[in-house]
């Protein structure tokens, strides 16, 4: 349903500068609704604002501010206040650090960044009765489950301090939902991939990308020389890792089909878990294949020991969100590639003046 003049809701987006909250500005402004957009850019861009308007065709609100400072983010929020309501019909939190291997070496920047600045937004969005949230959370929560394909109700047990924050944050997300009748939705993603279909915006990782496909598109464009592969002693297909990987215009999609069953699936409170993924998982070596034959470039690799806190395999059982939100991923893994070279080989410095 596209969403008109005064019917448009106002969506808060932490870190919508980023990935794929930029990606998702995009979406929620093209199907109608109004966004305002908080970010500190410390691993973004402002220019990635500048293409979200320019897609969708329509401005945003933005501030750069950092979660963690308090006094302005409440000042975002009063700034949206009007005859002692708000004028804020959801937030979707996307803000937080994300790289697993740097989480394992300076585990407190993680637990202050993504927890504390998690609390403060909670605690802005109560006083200012708030109380619609979608949360963007990871599959690794779960850690190393004992059965696979991977539903909500599996037992979790990350492995690192990177998804234990996710999973603390989530336990604040419920228990404040159940406590002040929030309607929330947990998003559990799986591997997003891949790049807006205009080949305008896409992932801009600052410095060596931390994922596996940013990581091949740029030793596909000679910016990295080779890739090392982290483990080849896993109990899968090949002994590499194996991941659900779902392209980031699908990810958005599942973030819309939420915000739509605020108020009917998702009750006040309630925090309904739901993973987005597609259910088919692919190896490292069989990703590089992947991409190498559908950007027609050779992906020179070599391999390594395993990395702390990475899991032989994640694989989504999306089941729950096809059913209750109505959604389902649509793009295949060639797409997932030929979107991300296209982003990657017209832009090889990303969001930089130089590209």
């Amino acid at each position: 349903m596209m969403l008109t003049g005064q019917d448009r809701p106002l969506i808060l987006v932490t870190g919508g500068a980023g990935y794929i909250g930029s990606h998702c500005s995009v979406e929620l402004l093209q199907s109608g609704y109004d966004v305002a957009i908080v970010d500190n850019l410390c691993n973004s861009f402002r220019a990635a604002i500048t293409r979200i308007e320019e897609l969708a065709g329509r401005k945003v609100d933005f501030h750069q501010v950092d979660l963690l400072d308090e006094l302005a983010l409440e000042a975002v929020f009063a700034q949206y206040d009007e005859d002692g309501k708000s004028k804020i019909h959801a937030v979707i939190h996307f803000a937080g650090l994300k790289a697993v291997g740097e989480s394992s070496q300076e585990p407190l920047k993680y637990y202050q960044n993504n927890i504390t600045g998690s609390l403060i937004l909670f605690q802005c969005m109560e006083r200012h009765s708030v109380r619609r949230l979608v949360y963007s959370s990871s599959a690794t929560v779960y850690g190393e489950p004992p059965t696979y394909p991977i539903h909500e109700e599996c037992p979790t047990s990350p492995n690192s301090p990177y998804g234990r924050t996710k999973l603390f944050i989530e336990r604040i997300i419920e228990d404040t939902s159940r406590t002040h009748s929030w309607q929330s939705v947990i998003l559990r993603y799986f591997n997003p991939v891949g790049a807006h279909p205009s080949g305008e915006l896409g992932e801009h990782p600052q410095g060596i990308p931390n994922n596996l496909m940013p990581y091949l598109a740029q030793v596909a464009i000679g910016k990295l020389s080779s890739i090392t592969v982290f483990g080849t002693d896993y109990f899968t297909r090949d002994g590499t890792g194996l991941r659900d990987y779902i392209h980031v215009m699908d990810l958005c999609r599942g973030h819309l089909a939420a915000l739509l069953e605020l108020g009917t699936v998702v009750t006040p409170g309630c925090a309904e878990i739901f993973n987005l993924g597609t259910g088919t998982g692919y190896t490292v070596l069989e990703m590089i294949d992947a991409f190498s034959e559908a950007t027609k470039t050779d992906i020179p690799f070599q391999l390594g020991p395993r990395r702390p806190g990475d899991v032989a395999t994640l694989l989504a059982d999306p089941i729950k969100a096809n059913e209750q939100l109505k959604w389902r991923a649509e793009y295949n893994l060639n797409r997932m590639c030929v979107d991300l070279w296209r982003w990657q080989s017209t832009h090889p410095n990303g969001f930089s003046k130089s590209s």
